[in-house]
């Protein structure tokens, strides 16, 4: 798996092996904070993409490995389990009810462009690019950020909290149980953390990890 050999961690798709289930958290997450979690995810990956628009902006250099890296983690991560569980659970769910059903819409046709705009992104070579290829990378960092800030604000604000209104009780905690399931079956218990360690590294390698460098000095 190249992003485990980018950033050092080991593979995510790890599963232990045996029959029995995985332990359950003590405080089990429900199916929206688990995708709002899930958020905060992409949210690091689109500083990691911001690190390296600012770096082409002004000339500097910047590992090539760590695009490729973040790359490969949103494609596993993102586009393969956290939008593949909205696709499959709450899109569907939306339109039956009749309700959100043109949001929805929206939010499925910028996952198919978003999932473009990642082949592009690891079609470039995981060496030091030639300025045509920096400009080419700068256009597609820059329509991905620009496309998922705004799209993951309003599941946030207007997709997520309407969730709740168009299932049951047992359908939500089920759904949340499902989506717990899903995560240790694609990358093994303690996925999630996995995934975040996997950020950090990348961060660290960018020198963008400590968050009080981002503190605003007046």
């Amino acid at each position: 798996m190249l992003i485990a050999t980018v950033v050092g961690i080991h593979p995510f798709g790890t599963i232990a092996r045996g029959s029995e289930k995985p332990a359950r958290l003590k405080e089990e997450i429900s199916p929206v904070e688990d995708l709002m979690r899930e958020h905060g995810v992409l949210a690091r990956a689109l500083l990691i993409y911001d690190e390296i628009l600012r770096r082409i902006d002004s000339s500097k250099e910047f590992p090539p490995d760590v695009v490729i890296g973040t790359a490969e983690l949103i494609r596993r991560f993102v586009e393969n389990y956290y939008e593949k569980l909205e696709e499959d659970h709450l899109f569907p769910r939306f339109e039956k009810a009749g309700k959100l059903v043109d949001l929805a819409k929206v939010l499925l046709e910028q996952h198919q462009a978003g999932r473009r705009l990642t082949a592009q992104i690891l079609a470039l070579p995981s060496k030091p690019l030639t300025l045509e290829e920096q400009k080419l990378l700068q256009l597609r960092l820059r329509a991905f950020c620009r496309m998922y800030r705004p799209h993951k604000a309003r599941e946030d604000t207007v997709l997520f909290p309407a969730f709740r209104t168009i299932v049951s009780p047992k359908e939500f905690d089920s759904l949340g149980e499902r989506f717990e399931d899903k995560e240790v079956e694609l990358f093994g218990e303690g996925g999630f953390e996995k995934i975040v360690d996997g950020l950090a590294e990348i961060e660290k390698k960018l020198g963008i990890f400590e968050l009080s460098q981002f503190t605003l000095r007046l």
